[in-house]
């Protein structure tokens, strides 16, 4: 899958489950099953959620490495959790101890009883203030082996070194949530990708905005070699559930999350065949972001038309099997077979 993928400058990420979900007992094996699913793939790296209720991502970061060869972690950071010299010291001795490139995906935080929960009270709009000054604050200290010194309204660091430096060749990638102008904005001064969840291809206008250092987007796949065989297996794994959509209607109460409302307020229109955007399973508090369900060259071309409008990124939801990552890696590869080289 991931061949073809590079070739167009495309990078592909599944997603690690929520451990909130998961039995003590078999957490830990479906973890490092699912990461070796996805470095047989060949996916460049896993998302590792952060929030009160999910395992501590660092540790089941470790996990991932030490579960596979080359897989890099996506490790979500929120910087009411921890230091920002703790994250770059955690970096770098993810280095120094097993050679491995981590990427960052940082996020402001958008379950506002979490934040209450720890007396955090920040609004959303300055949130992503903060997390423009907790991200240098990082990437000052991995870029350099010289002290650091950093004033600004929420940090302060005064001739803070970092040791042992970071080899040049495992900095690590920056992600940054761009639903909302503010995540976007964040994302541009930071030189980061700005991951979003994606509209349908019909609201797209136009390529997106050059300002950003690279764009992503969050999908689910589902697809066979013909449209029904897909639907069938999407509506038996997603089956709509009134508790769900009632759980997605208490969350959408909770969270000040611009992406999450973005999609809420999204309809789909057409018929399933003609449309493969399918937000049921989002509905349904089954998924966090929209599927694409379809043919193999269904998806394809939806997929590669996302490609044309300028995402690079994509962040796969977490797979449910190597036979569904197989289908996923057909469509990936017939997609970029639809692009020009990036």
């Amino acid at each position: 899958m991931v061949t073809a993928a590079l070739d167009h400058g495309l990078k592909i990420f599944t997603t690690c489950p929520p451990s909130a979900l998961a039995q003590s007992g078999t957490c830990l094996r479906q973890l490092e099953e699912i990461a070796r699913w996805s470095e047989d793939a060949g996916c460049e790296g896993i998302l590792v959620f952060t929030d009160n209720a999910q395992l501590d991502p660092w540790l089941v970061s470790q996990l991932i490495i030490e579960a596979t060869e080359h897989l890099c972690p996506l490790v979500a950071i929120q910087p009411v959790y921890m230091h920002p010299y703790s994250v770059a010291k955690m970096v770098t001795s993810f280095a120094h101890l097993y050679r491995r490139r981590l990427y960052l995906n940082m996020v402001a935080g958008g379950f506002k009883n979490d934040l209450a929960a720890l007396n955090d009270l920040t609004p959303h709009d300055e949130r992503y203030a903060r997390l423009v000054e907790y991200t240098t604050v990082i990437q000052s200290l991995l870029r350099t082996a010289d002290p650091v010194s950093f004033e600004g309204r929420y940090y302060k660091v005064t001739n803070l070194k970092l040791t042992p430096p970071l080899p040049s060749d495992l900095q690590p990638g920056v992600l940054v949530s761009g639903s909302s102008e503010p995540g976007m904005q964040a994302a541009r001064q930071l030189g980061a990708t700005a991951v979003e969840y994606p509209k349908p291809l019909a609201e797209y206008a136009a390529a997106l905005p050059a300002n950003v250092a690279s764009s992503g987007i969050r999908i689910g796949v589902i697809a066979r070699s013909e449209d029904a065989e897909a639907w069938s297996a999407a509506r038996a794994r997603f089956p709509e559930d009134r508790k769900g959509q009632l759980t997605h209607q208490l969350a959408m109460k909770v969270s000040d999350s611009s992406w999450h409302r973005q999609l809420s307020d999204i309809k789909n229109t057409g018929s399933e065949t003609e449309n493969p955007y399918w937000l049921v399973p989002f509905q349904n508090y089954k998924a966090m972001c929209p599927y694409l369900v379809g043919s193999y060259d269904r998806v394809a071309d939806e997929v590669a038309r996302y490609v044309d409008v300028g995402y690079r990124t994509f962040i796969l939801e977490a797979p449910v099997s190597p036979d569904e990552m197989r289908h996923t890696g057909v469509v990936f590869e017939r997609a970029v077979a639809r692009c020009p080289a990036a």
